[in-house]
Protein backbone atom coordinates (compact mmCIF):
# COMPACT_ATOMS: atom_id res chain seq x y z
CA UNK A 1 0.00 0.00 0.00
CA UNK A 2 1.74 3.23 -1.06
CA UNK A 3 2.14 6.02 1.38
CA UNK A 4 0.68 9.43 0.79
CA UNK A 5 4.13 10.71 -0.20
CA UNK A 6 4.63 7.81 -2.64
CA UNK A 7 1.23 8.24 -4.25
CA UNK A 8 1.89 11.93 -4.82
CA UNK A 9 -1.52 12.92 -3.48
CA UNK A 10 -0.40 14.73 -0.36
CA UNK A 11 -1.58 18.31 -0.21
CA UNK A 12 1.01 21.07 -0.37
CA UNK A 13 1.29 22.48 3.12
CA UNK A 14 2.38 26.00 3.86
CA UNK A 15 1.87 27.41 0.37
CA UNK A 16 -0.62 30.26 0.08
CA UNK A 17 -3.66 29.50 -2.04
CA UNK A 18 -3.97 31.68 -5.13
CA UNK A 19 -6.02 34.78 -4.60
CA UNK A 20 -8.93 35.39 -6.93
CA UNK A 21 -8.43 38.30 -9.32
CA UNK A 22 -10.60 41.21 -8.19
CA UNK A 23 -12.30 43.70 -10.44
CA UNK A 24 -9.81 46.34 -9.35
CA UNK A 25 -6.99 43.96 -10.27
CA UNK A 26 -8.45 43.42 -13.73
CA UNK A 27 -8.73 47.17 -14.23
CA UNK A 28 -5.10 47.67 -13.14
CA UNK A 29 -3.99 45.02 -15.64
CA UNK A 30 -5.48 47.11 -18.45
CA UNK A 31 -3.61 50.30 -17.57
CA UNK A 32 -0.23 49.69 -19.29
CA UNK A 33 -1.72 48.65 -22.62
CA UNK A 34 -4.42 51.34 -22.63
CA UNK A 35 -1.81 53.98 -21.75
CA UNK A 36 0.45 52.83 -24.58
CA UNK A 37 -2.42 52.97 -27.08
CA UNK A 38 -3.48 56.43 -25.87
CA UNK A 39 0.11 57.68 -26.17
CA UNK A 40 0.38 56.48 -29.76
CA UNK A 41 -3.10 57.82 -30.57
CA UNK A 42 -2.16 61.24 -29.17
CA UNK A 43 0.92 61.44 -31.40
CA UNK A 44 -1.14 60.23 -34.36
CA UNK A 45 -3.86 62.84 -33.72
CA UNK A 46 -1.30 65.64 -33.81
CA UNK A 47 0.28 64.19 -36.94
CA UNK A 48 -3.17 63.74 -38.48
CA UNK A 49 -3.81 67.44 -38.08
CA UNK A 50 -0.70 68.11 -40.16
CA UNK A 51 -1.58 65.44 -42.75
CA UNK A 52 -5.42 65.26 -42.79
CA UNK A 53 -5.48 63.34 -46.07
CA UNK A 54 -3.69 60.45 -44.37
CA UNK A 55 -5.67 60.77 -41.13
CA UNK A 56 -4.96 59.96 -37.51
CA UNK A 57 -6.26 56.34 -37.56
CA UNK A 58 -3.91 55.33 -40.39
CA UNK A 59 -0.97 57.08 -38.77
CA UNK A 60 -1.78 55.37 -35.46
CA UNK A 61 -1.69 51.85 -36.89
CA UNK A 62 1.55 52.58 -38.78
CA UNK A 63 3.26 53.92 -35.65
CA UNK A 64 1.99 50.91 -33.69
CA UNK A 65 3.33 48.44 -36.25
CA UNK A 66 6.74 50.14 -36.34
CA UNK A 67 6.97 50.19 -32.54
CA UNK A 68 5.93 46.53 -32.33
CA UNK A 69 8.52 45.58 -34.96
CA UNK A 70 11.33 47.40 -33.17
CA UNK A 71 10.36 46.50 -29.61
CA UNK A 72 7.31 44.27 -29.15
CA UNK A 73 5.30 45.20 -26.03
CA UNK A 74 5.75 42.74 -23.17
CA UNK A 75 2.99 40.50 -21.84
CA UNK A 76 1.89 43.08 -19.27
CA UNK A 77 0.70 45.33 -22.09
CA UNK A 78 -1.41 42.68 -23.79
CA UNK A 79 -4.63 42.87 -21.68
CA UNK A 80 -4.93 46.63 -22.22
CA UNK A 81 -4.06 46.42 -25.92
CA UNK A 82 -6.64 43.67 -26.46
CA UNK A 83 -9.28 45.72 -24.59
CA UNK A 84 -8.56 48.89 -26.58
CA UNK A 85 -8.30 47.13 -29.92
CA UNK A 86 -11.62 45.35 -29.49
CA UNK A 87 -13.88 46.93 -26.87
CA UNK A 88 -13.02 50.57 -27.58
CA UNK A 89 -13.47 49.95 -31.28
CA UNK A 90 -16.87 48.36 -30.70
CA UNK A 91 -17.86 51.30 -28.50
CA UNK A 92 -16.87 53.69 -31.30
CA UNK A 93 -19.34 51.96 -33.61
CA UNK A 94 -22.08 52.56 -31.05
CA UNK A 95 -21.09 56.24 -30.89
CA UNK A 96 -21.36 56.42 -34.69
CA UNK A 97 -24.87 54.98 -34.33
CA UNK A 98 -25.91 58.04 -32.33
CA UNK A 99 -25.67 60.05 -35.54
CA UNK A 100 -27.86 57.74 -37.64
CA UNK A 101 -31.61 57.20 -37.91
CA UNK A 102 -33.40 53.97 -38.81
CA UNK A 103 -34.47 55.58 -42.09
CA UNK A 104 -30.83 56.12 -43.02
CA UNK A 105 -29.87 52.60 -41.98
CA UNK A 106 -32.67 50.89 -43.90
CA UNK A 107 -32.24 52.99 -47.03
CA UNK A 108 -28.49 52.37 -46.95
CA UNK A 109 -28.98 48.63 -46.69
CA UNK A 110 -31.52 48.61 -49.52
CA UNK A 111 -29.38 50.68 -51.92
CA UNK A 112 -26.23 48.66 -51.21
CA UNK A 113 -27.87 45.23 -51.60
CA UNK A 114 -26.94 44.58 -55.28
CA UNK A 115 -23.29 45.42 -54.61
CA UNK A 116 -23.27 43.39 -51.38
CA UNK A 117 -24.71 40.26 -52.98
CA UNK A 118 -22.60 40.58 -56.13
CA UNK A 119 -19.28 40.96 -54.33
CA UNK A 120 -20.14 38.09 -51.98
CA UNK A 121 -20.99 35.61 -54.75
CA UNK A 122 -17.99 36.52 -56.90
CA UNK A 123 -15.55 36.45 -53.97
CA UNK A 124 -16.66 32.98 -52.87
CA UNK A 125 -16.50 31.67 -56.44
CA UNK A 126 -13.02 33.08 -57.06
CA UNK A 127 -11.86 31.74 -53.68
CA UNK A 128 -12.93 28.22 -54.62
CA UNK A 129 -11.27 28.40 -58.06
CA UNK A 130 -8.06 30.09 -56.92
CA UNK A 131 -7.71 27.73 -53.95
CA UNK A 132 -7.79 24.75 -56.32
CA UNK A 133 -5.23 26.33 -58.66
CA UNK A 134 -2.92 27.15 -55.73
CA UNK A 135 -3.48 23.65 -54.28
CA UNK A 136 -4.35 25.00 -50.87
CA UNK A 137 -6.05 22.83 -48.23
CA UNK A 138 -9.82 23.09 -48.45
CA UNK A 139 -10.19 24.57 -44.98
CA UNK A 140 -7.64 27.32 -45.66
CA UNK A 141 -9.46 28.23 -48.88
CA UNK A 142 -12.82 28.27 -47.09
CA UNK A 143 -11.58 30.38 -44.19
CA UNK A 144 -9.75 32.94 -46.34
CA UNK A 145 -12.72 33.03 -48.73
CA UNK A 146 -15.36 33.79 -46.08
CA UNK A 147 -12.95 36.11 -44.28
CA UNK A 148 -12.49 38.22 -47.41
CA UNK A 149 -16.05 37.97 -48.71
CA UNK A 150 -17.86 38.64 -45.44
CA UNK A 151 -16.28 40.02 -42.30
CA UNK A 152 -12.66 39.07 -41.74
CA UNK A 153 -11.63 37.42 -38.49
CA UNK A 154 -15.22 37.29 -37.21
CA UNK A 155 -16.28 35.20 -40.20
CA UNK A 156 -13.21 32.99 -39.78
CA UNK A 157 -14.06 32.36 -36.12
CA UNK A 158 -17.71 31.59 -36.88
CA UNK A 159 -16.80 29.30 -39.78
CA UNK A 160 -14.18 27.50 -37.71
CA UNK A 161 -16.91 26.75 -35.16
CA UNK A 162 -18.76 24.94 -37.96
CA UNK A 163 -16.00 23.10 -39.86
CA UNK A 164 -13.55 22.49 -36.97
CA UNK A 165 -10.42 23.50 -38.92
CA UNK A 166 -6.90 22.86 -37.64
CA UNK A 167 -5.43 25.67 -35.54
CA UNK A 168 -2.65 26.15 -38.10
CA UNK A 169 -5.19 26.69 -40.88
CA UNK A 170 -7.06 29.22 -38.77
CA UNK A 171 -3.80 31.03 -37.96
CA UNK A 172 -2.84 31.19 -41.65
CA UNK A 173 -6.26 32.57 -42.56
CA UNK A 174 -6.26 35.20 -39.80
CA UNK A 175 -2.71 36.30 -40.68
CA UNK A 176 -3.67 36.59 -44.35
CA UNK A 177 -6.81 38.60 -43.63
CA UNK A 178 -4.96 40.86 -41.18
CA UNK A 179 -2.25 41.59 -43.76
CA UNK A 180 -4.75 42.87 -46.29
CA UNK A 181 -6.70 44.76 -43.63
CA UNK A 182 -3.57 46.82 -43.04
CA UNK A 183 -3.03 47.28 -46.77
CA UNK A 184 -6.63 48.45 -47.16
CA UNK A 185 -6.43 50.95 -44.29
CA UNK A 186 -3.25 52.43 -45.77
CA UNK A 187 -4.24 52.36 -49.45
CA UNK A 188 -8.02 52.83 -49.75
CA UNK A 189 -8.33 56.50 -48.72
CA UNK A 190 -5.64 57.56 -51.20
CA UNK A 191 -7.14 55.36 -53.92
CA UNK A 192 -10.58 56.81 -53.20
CA UNK A 193 -9.31 60.37 -53.65
CA UNK A 194 -7.42 59.37 -56.82
CA UNK A 195 -10.64 57.86 -58.23
CA UNK A 196 -12.66 60.91 -57.19
CA UNK A 197 -15.15 58.85 -55.15
CA UNK A 198 -17.86 60.67 -53.25
CA UNK A 199 -18.45 60.06 -49.54
CA UNK A 200 -21.34 57.75 -50.43
CA UNK A 201 -19.36 55.81 -53.06
CA UNK A 202 -16.32 55.38 -50.83
CA UNK A 203 -18.46 54.24 -47.89
CA UNK A 204 -20.10 51.58 -50.07
CA UNK A 205 -16.71 50.56 -51.49
CA UNK A 206 -15.11 50.25 -48.06
CA UNK A 207 -18.12 48.48 -46.56
CA UNK A 208 -18.23 45.85 -49.31
CA UNK A 209 -14.53 45.41 -50.09
CA UNK A 210 -12.59 45.72 -46.82
CA UNK A 211 -12.51 42.71 -44.52
CA UNK A 212 -12.74 43.48 -40.78
CA UNK A 213 -15.04 46.02 -39.18
CA UNK A 214 -12.03 47.77 -37.63
CA UNK A 215 -10.41 48.36 -41.02
CA UNK A 216 -13.70 49.49 -42.60
CA UNK A 217 -14.22 52.02 -39.83
CA UNK A 218 -10.60 53.22 -39.94
CA UNK A 219 -10.41 53.72 -43.70
CA UNK A 220 -13.84 55.34 -44.02
CA UNK A 221 -13.26 57.63 -41.03
CA UNK A 222 -10.15 58.99 -42.71
CA UNK A 223 -12.23 59.69 -45.83
CA UNK A 224 -14.96 61.52 -43.94
CA UNK A 225 -17.67 61.19 -41.29
CA UNK A 226 -20.45 60.71 -43.86
CA UNK A 227 -18.42 57.95 -45.46
CA UNK A 228 -17.86 56.25 -42.09
CA UNK A 229 -21.56 56.25 -41.18
CA UNK A 230 -22.49 54.75 -44.53
CA UNK A 231 -19.68 52.17 -44.45
CA UNK A 232 -20.60 50.91 -40.96
CA UNK A 233 -24.19 50.19 -41.99
CA UNK A 234 -23.06 48.42 -45.18
CA UNK A 235 -20.48 46.40 -43.28
CA UNK A 236 -22.91 45.26 -40.58
CA UNK A 237 -25.39 44.25 -43.30
CA UNK A 238 -22.64 42.27 -45.01
CA UNK A 239 -21.74 40.55 -41.76
CA UNK A 240 -25.14 38.85 -41.55
CA UNK A 241 -24.29 36.76 -44.62
CA UNK A 242 -22.22 34.43 -42.42
CA UNK A 243 -25.39 32.96 -40.92
CA UNK A 244 -26.79 31.26 -44.07
CA UNK A 245 -23.29 30.40 -45.28
CA UNK A 246 -22.33 28.91 -41.93
CA UNK A 247 -25.50 26.86 -41.77
CA UNK A 248 -24.90 25.65 -45.31
CA UNK A 249 -21.38 24.54 -44.39
CA UNK A 250 -22.76 22.79 -41.32
CA UNK A 251 -25.09 20.73 -43.50
CA UNK A 252 -22.47 20.01 -46.18
CA UNK A 253 -19.83 18.94 -43.68
CA UNK A 254 -22.27 16.83 -41.64
CA UNK A 255 -21.07 18.69 -38.60
CA UNK A 256 -22.02 17.06 -35.29
CA UNK A 257 -21.76 18.12 -31.67
CA UNK A 258 -20.95 15.71 -28.86
CA UNK A 259 -24.67 15.38 -28.09
CA UNK A 260 -26.12 13.04 -30.75
CA UNK A 261 -29.66 14.19 -29.96
CA UNK A 262 -28.86 17.78 -30.93
CA UNK A 263 -29.50 18.81 -34.50
CA UNK A 264 -26.30 20.15 -36.12
CA UNK A 265 -28.22 22.93 -37.82
CA UNK A 266 -29.80 24.04 -34.54
CA UNK A 267 -26.46 23.91 -32.70
CA UNK A 268 -24.78 25.77 -35.56
CA UNK A 269 -27.44 28.44 -35.50
CA UNK A 270 -26.96 29.06 -31.81
CA UNK A 271 -23.18 29.25 -32.13
CA UNK A 272 -23.31 31.57 -35.14
CA UNK A 273 -25.89 33.88 -33.61
CA UNK A 274 -23.80 34.21 -30.47
CA UNK A 275 -20.77 35.15 -32.56
CA UNK A 276 -22.51 37.37 -35.11
CA UNK A 277 -24.94 39.26 -32.87
CA UNK A 278 -22.66 40.44 -30.07
CA UNK A 279 -23.45 43.15 -27.57
CA UNK A 280 -21.98 45.99 -29.61
CA UNK A 281 -24.35 45.27 -32.54
CA UNK A 282 -27.32 45.54 -30.18
CA UNK A 283 -25.73 48.68 -28.78
CA UNK A 284 -25.47 50.13 -32.29
CA UNK A 285 -29.18 49.43 -32.88
CA UNK A 286 -30.05 51.05 -29.53
CA UNK A 287 -27.95 54.11 -30.43
CA UNK A 288 -29.74 54.44 -33.77
CA UNK A 289 -33.08 54.15 -31.93
CA UNK A 290 -32.09 57.03 -29.64
CA UNK A 291 -31.23 59.26 -32.61
CA UNK A 292 -34.41 58.24 -34.45
CA UNK A 293 -36.47 59.20 -31.39
CA UNK A 294 -34.88 62.65 -31.41
CA UNK A 295 -33.09 62.13 -28.11
CA UNK A 296 -29.71 63.03 -29.63
CA UNK A 297 -29.67 66.72 -30.64
CA UNK A 298 -28.31 67.45 -34.11
CA UNK A 299 -25.85 69.89 -32.56
CA UNK A 300 -24.17 66.93 -30.82
CA UNK A 301 -23.42 65.06 -34.05
CA UNK A 302 -20.12 66.81 -34.92
CA UNK A 303 -18.79 66.32 -31.40
CA UNK A 304 -19.85 62.68 -31.36
CA UNK A 305 -18.08 62.18 -34.69
CA UNK A 306 -14.88 63.60 -33.17
CA UNK A 307 -15.21 61.29 -30.16
CA UNK A 308 -15.71 58.29 -32.43
CA UNK A 309 -12.64 59.25 -34.48
CA UNK A 310 -10.53 59.49 -31.33
CA UNK A 311 -11.72 56.09 -30.13
CA UNK A 312 -11.01 54.57 -33.54
CA UNK A 313 -7.52 56.08 -33.51
CA UNK A 314 -6.79 54.57 -30.08
CA UNK A 315 -8.15 51.18 -31.19
CA UNK A 316 -6.02 51.17 -34.35
CA UNK A 317 -2.98 52.14 -32.28
CA UNK A 318 -3.60 49.10 -30.07
CA UNK A 319 -4.02 46.83 -33.10
CA UNK A 320 -0.76 48.13 -34.54
CA UNK A 321 1.07 47.58 -31.26
CA UNK A 322 -0.28 44.00 -31.18
CA UNK A 323 0.91 43.19 -34.70
CA UNK A 324 3.51 40.44 -35.02
CA UNK A 325 5.12 40.48 -38.45
CA UNK A 326 6.64 37.04 -37.87
CA UNK A 327 3.14 35.55 -37.65
CA UNK A 328 2.20 37.13 -40.97
CA UNK A 329 5.35 35.69 -42.56
CA UNK A 330 4.56 32.26 -41.12
CA UNK A 331 1.38 32.11 -43.19
CA UNK A 332 3.51 31.37 -46.25
CA UNK A 333 3.24 32.59 -49.82
CA UNK A 334 0.21 30.66 -51.10
CA UNK A 335 -2.39 31.80 -48.52
CA UNK A 336 -1.11 35.37 -48.92
CA UNK A 337 -1.38 35.04 -52.70
CA UNK A 338 -4.97 33.82 -52.34
CA UNK A 339 -5.67 36.76 -50.04
CA UNK A 340 -4.18 39.18 -52.58
CA UNK A 341 -6.27 37.71 -55.42
CA UNK A 342 -9.47 37.97 -53.38
CA UNK A 343 -8.61 41.44 -52.06
CA UNK A 344 -8.17 42.75 -55.61
CA UNK A 345 -11.23 40.85 -56.86
CA UNK A 346 -13.60 42.18 -54.20
CA UNK A 347 -12.33 45.75 -54.48
CA UNK A 348 -12.58 45.77 -58.27
CA UNK A 349 -15.96 44.01 -58.31
CA UNK A 350 -17.42 46.51 -55.84
CA UNK A 351 -16.41 49.46 -58.04
CA UNK A 352 -17.69 47.76 -61.20
CA UNK A 353 -21.05 46.93 -59.61
CA UNK A 354 -21.38 50.46 -58.28
CA UNK A 355 -20.80 51.77 -61.80
CA UNK A 356 -23.27 49.27 -63.29
CA UNK A 357 -25.99 50.11 -60.76
CA UNK A 358 -25.41 53.88 -60.93
CA UNK A 359 -24.19 54.11 -57.32
CA UNK A 360 -21.09 56.09 -58.32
Amino acid sequence: MPTIEESGTAPLVGLPSPRPITRAGRVRSLVPGVAAAVAVASVATVAGGVAPVVGAPVIAIVIGIVVAALRPPSDRYQPGLAFTGKKVLQASIMVLGLGLSFHQVLSTGERSLPVLVGTLVIALGVAWAAGRVLRLPGDVTTLVGVGTAICGASAIAATDAVIGADEADVSYAVATIFTFNIVAVLAYPSLGHALGLSQHAFGLWAGTAINDVSSVVAASTVYGHASASYAVVVKLSRTLAIIPIGLGLAVLRGWRKADPDTSPVVSGTRSLLRRLLPLFVMGFVAAVALDTAGLVPNSWHPGLADVATWMITAALAAIGLSTRLDRIRSAGARPLLLGAILWATVGGTSLLLQTATGSI
